[in-house]
């Protein structure tokens, strides 16, 4: 089984992102703050640019503000032209181009703007957030470094300094750093891990261990510190000691959940792989471990099957357990489908689903999913029901119109079909490719109500719109050939579907029956035999078709033999009867 440690530490982890994240935040907020000083940078300005350059700068923020970048970048610009001094026009320049991802031209900006206003904090911040960006650690830290002498008991930029050193690889100076924060903000577990991990990476494991029991002295009540130390010994190879430790945690906190996630990989790295399950399953039980983190840890088991010594059998195991306990949660049954679709159980997987859709409709992922089973299991009463409800729920998605015309068709509902496909097309935005298949459906439609000049007219418009699509291209094809028109254009559709689909028996039998139209026997011939030989031996109507082209070749007991075929694998036209006993082809 692939090691299921959760370590404690990834929960203490999650802390410290938040505090890493807060400053893009007040960066942000003193935005207005520039705004309100930009005229400060003005002040050699002559009174008449003076003005200009306001009235530039209030219009470039209100662009800005509106979400149009690229006129805010003009404005600003128009700034510098007045001012090329102007560090507030810099910053807001900046602060748009590292929102697009430019952050050459952010950095090259705030530099500028710090040489000139050097006193300005908020630059600094930015300009850091852009080098941390860009993975320039060492000289983001370089910057935390200059803020921290105008503010030395600043704990944010302390933090921030402390962990783009220990990025850079700079260990022992972000120990130091740590150390600093440590006596200004007390003993903090957040701090003590960060610095355990320094520990561990520089090799000097007695003061890792000492930073953890440091956290345990602090706190003897807190089972997670223990927990850390048990992973600790654990790492080190020492598992008496990590078992002490995973004991303690289930005399302090006997409900803890977690502790049996820690076990299990306790046991599964000594070879027990039997008790490594049992924890495991005892942590899916556990009501104190959250939903996210048995999902998340379930997926992390499962990702990977090469990887995974869980067996099918354990991994069902698993998830009936989830869905026990957290009945009401509509991602154990999405879960539960995702693995059925992979074991190729598509009936079962439906039927999760819809357990999911039950308690969560809104999730329009779902429905398509739910839609593209009903379709690969030629479900088409499921289909155009599910199909409906999806619609109504999403009417703006086209897919789901495209699905109900689908179904529609199967089920001989053409003018509905019509309607439905109308509707869907005017959802569509700039994608030809799916008007295109929405028309392919009208078309179908549209002949089968007996519209053949309509349905032809959009039959083009759909490959026009869609010219790769193999089924419309195929269909119209086959079409054209039963009314015996435009022979040379269906022949250029069929014989570019069987280009790439050269052994798929229902396109072969479209070019073959083309080329028969056509009066080219020989070659039908060779395409017919070629759809019989690849899956079409059993198919009456190729069958049919074979005998026909056979006929025309004055190969009449050949022909018989296969229209004989024709009827013992059903075939039960009266027309294939009368050809049988007149012994010659007739046309329907």
């Amino acid at each position: 089984m692939k090691n299921i440690t959760i370590k404690w530490l990834t929960f203490l982890l999650l802390i410290g992102i938040i505090f890493s994240c807060s400053g893009v935040k007040k960066v942000a907020e003193q935005e207005e703050n520039q705004s309100n000083s930009a005229a400060q940078d003005t002040v050699d300005l002559a009174e008449e640019d003076q003005k200009k350059f306001e009235y530039l700068f209030v219009e470039a923020l209100k662009e800005k503000a509106l979400g149009n970048p690229q006129k805010a970048i003009q404005l600003f610009s128009g700034c510098l032209d007045l001012d090329p001094n102007s560090s507030a026009a810099m910053y807001e320049l900046a602060s748009i181009h590292a929102a697009n991802n430019d952050f050459t031209s952010a950095s090259l900006l705030l530099e500028k703007a710090i040489s000139l206003n050097p006193e300005n904090k908020w630059y600094k911040i930015l300009l850091a957030q852009i080098y941390q960006q860009t993975r320039r650690y060492g000289k983001a830290a370089e910057v935390y470094n200059d803020l921290l002498e105008a503010e030395p008991e600043n704990l944010d930029f302390l933090y921030r300094k402390a962990l783009l050193l220990s990025n850079e690889g700079e260990f022992e100076q972000a120990i130091e750093t740590y150390d600093k924060l440590e006596e200004q903000a007390g003993i903090n577990e957040q701090i003590s891990v960060a610095k355990q991990q320094l520990y561990e990476e520089t090799g000097q494991i007695e003061k890792a261990f000492n930073e953890i029991e440091k956290l345990i002295e602090h706190n003897p009540d807190e089972p997670k510190y223990y927990g850390l130390m048990a992973d600790l010994f654990q790492s080190q190879g020492d598992s008496v000691s990590a078992m002490k430790y995973y004991q303690k945690i289930k005399e302090i906190d006997p409900e803890n959940g977690f502790v049996h996630f820690s076990l299990a990989n306790y046991y599964l790295q000594n070879g027990k792989p039997e008790k490594s399950f049992e924890e495991t399953k005892k942590g899916f039980r556990s009501e104190e471990v959250d939903i996210q983190t048995k999902l998340q840890l379930y997926m992390m088991l499962t990702s990977n099957p090469e990887e995974s010594n869980l067996t099918p059998e354990q991994e069902d195991q698993l998830t009936e357990i989830l869905a026990e306990t957290h009945p009401d949660e509509h991602l154990v049954y999405t879960i539960r489908a995702e693995k059925m679709l992979k074991n190729n159980r598509i009936e079962e997987a439906r039927e999760e689903l819809l357990k999911s859709l039950e308690i969560e409709k809104n999730d329009y992922m779902l429905w398509e999913r739910l839609l593209f089973i009903d379709n690969d299991l030629q479900d088409w009463q499921a289909l155009y029901e599910h199909s409906r409800e999806a619609t109504d729920l999403f009417p703006n998605q086209p897919q789901t119109y495209f699905l109900n015309a689908v179904a529609c068709v199967q089920l001989e509902k053409f003018e509905e079909a019509v309607s439905v496909s109308e509707e869907g097309l005017m959802y569509v935005v700039e994608n030809k490719q799916m008007e295109g298949q929405f028309l392919m459906l009208k078309g179908e439609a549209l002949y089968k109500m007996g519209n053949v000049q309509e349905a032809f007219e959009i039959f083009d418009e759909s490959v026009d719109l869609d010219p790769d699509n193999h089924i419309a291209l195929n269909n119209f094809a086959y079409y054209l050939s039963l009314d015996g028109k435009n022979l040379d254009k269906a022949e250029r559709m069929s014989g570019k579907v069987i280009e790439r689909f050269p052994e798929n028996p229902t396109y072969l039998d479209t070019h073959a029956w083309v080329l028969f139209k056509k009066g080219d026997y020989s070659l039908a011939k060779f395409y017919m035999k070629s759809a019989l030989d690849n899956g079409g031996e059993e198919n009456p109507t190729l069958l049919e078709h074979y005998g026909d082209i056979l006929i025309k070749m004055e190969e009449t007991d050949e022909a018989l033999k296969y229209w004989e075929k024709a009827i013992e694998f059903g075939g039960e036209s009266e027309l294939l009867q009368r050809k049988i006993d007149e012994k010659q082809y007739l046309e329907e």
